[in-house]
């Protein structure tokens, strides 16, 4: 197989609108879905496409033979929704290649870090007739919207999936070349509120003053919930179950490349802002936060409309870090909400979808098996680093299959998931291949 036919199926990969979250795309999902039981059979690895009340799960595996360990690859072939669309320099479904970058939606959000595992693994059949592990793949279609069928998958299914050690894609890398291993991940709690005043939309002129404005006070309340100076999260009892970082990390980091010059750049932004006390790679990856993901209520459109909405709308986001648990941060900042709220507005609160941190020792067994793979193909030392972001299911493969998870990354700092012009360097898709090679050959030791 040549690096151009490993492309045109990335780009075949890539050409489905599989989002999740739009019913619209709901057949373009399931047809993602179908590619890839296409593509397992076609490598001679048993395979089925388990129905959900929401999107199927692929289940792919090799011969199972006694004395191997056996590995458990995860990935999602489900995508972020592309808007603005506006924003975006070329078509986010039609993969376009600049100076050796593939962008499109799913890029590196999770298809082209997840097929270089399976070109790897097909790579390996290919050449050498078998890989030296028992294997079995797993590909969601819900990770976008917090993974909400997977875990009773897991639960009905502990035989199918049983494993040693899960292997995922779905992290980055500090920088061009770094090998990276993440050994930790924030959890996530969602809620929203909304507020409702009068019946309908009223004269600013000759109702301000005596009503109350719902969004003037939706944004009073998304303002009390940190500390504008200090970025510290002001929500009673948030941190009380915080864990500090360890000593060996702490020295680890410190070994990191400076990253607020490439934020600076990345971002746009004018000044970092940040929980005091704390650098950008504590703040980003141990330490916990809360933002507003949206809000909006009234007019609009151009030019002015003096009006007094009847309602508006907050929605909130935490990323945790361990010990915190999501369901009682919601109650927390459930709370919170209903106790700075006055009398003048009516308040709904629906909480979202939610998820545990994560976090392993990465320098014992399979975690040294992995950084042995990784210097192997980067030829280079690997960083070991948390993460800010959140996959649910990392600690969910913990609980219920009672496994570990290598997360090796081939996401660079601006691949821009979940934005417009998400990319992936076609040298990090190919260097997957070779990961995933290396990586069975350690686990298999």
């Amino acid at each position: 197989m040549t690096a151009q036919d490993r492309l045109d199926q990335l780009f075949d990969y890539l050409r489905f609108a599989s989002i999740s979250t739009d019913s619209q795309h709901t057949k373009d999902t399931r047809d993602c879905a179908e590619w890839l039981v296409a593509k397992f059979q076609k490598m001679g690895m048993s395979v089925d496409l388990h129905p959900t009340p929401g999107h199927p799960i692929v289940v792919a595996k090799n011969e199972h033979k006694a004395g191997r360990p056996t590995v458990l690859i995860y990935g999602h072939y489900d995508v972020q929704p592309v808007d603005p669309v506006e924003l975006w320099d070329s078509p986010p479904f039609e993969p376009t290649v600049r100076d050796g970058v593939i962008f499109a939606r799913g890029s590196t959000d999770n298809k082209g870090q997840n097929l270089a595992h399976i070109l790897g693994v097909e790579q390996s059949l290919m050449e050498d007739g078998d890989v030296p592990v028992n294997l079995t793949f797993l590909i969601e279609g819900e990770e976008e919207i917090g993974s909400p069928n997977l875990d009773p998958f897991l639960e009905a299914n502990r035989e199918l999936l049983k494993c040693d050690v899960v292997a995922v894609s779905d992290t980055g890398m500090v920088a061009p070349g770094v090998p990276t291993l993440t050994y930790g991940l924030r959890g996530i709690a969602c809620l929203e509120f909304k507020l409702t005043g009068p019946f309908v939309d009223l004269h600013s002129g000759i109702y301000g003053g005596a009503v109350a404005n719902p969004a003037m006070v939706a944004a009073q309340i998304a303002a009390s919930l940190s500390d504008a100076k200090t970025g510290r999260v002001l929500v009673d009892g948030f941190y009380d179950a915080v864990q500090p970082l360890q000593d060996w990390e702490k020295e680890t980091w410190s070994r990191l490349p400076d990253a607020d010059q490439e934020m600076f750049e990345q971002t746009g932004v004018p000044q970092l802002f940040g929980e005091t006390g704390f650098d950008s790679y504590e703040r980003r990856w141990a330490r916990p936060t809360i933002e507003v993901n949206g809000i909006g209520g009234g007019y609009q459109g151009e030019g002015s409309k003096t009006v007094i909405p009847k309602e508006a709308m907050v929605k909130l986001s935490c990323r945790l870090v361990p010990d915190q648990d999501p369901d009682e941060i919601q109650k927390l900042v459930a709370s919170h909400l209903r106790k700075h709220c006055p009398e003048s507005v009516k308040m709904e609160i629906e909480p979202g979808h939610s998820g545990h941190s994560y976090v392993m020792d990465p320098n014992t067994g399979y975690g040294l098996a992995a950084q042995k793979a990784l210097r192997a193909t980067f030829d280079a030392d690997p960083m070991l680093i948390r993460e800010g972001g959140s996959i649910p299911i990392i600690q969910s493969f913990k609980d219920v299959l009672g496994v570990d998870t290598l997360m090796l990354g081939l996401a660079l700092p601006d691949c821009m998931a979940h934005a417009p012009n998400e990319n992936f360097p076609i040298e990090n898709f190919e260097a997957g291949v070779r990961m995933n090679r290396a990586l069975l050959k350690e686990l298999a030791k």
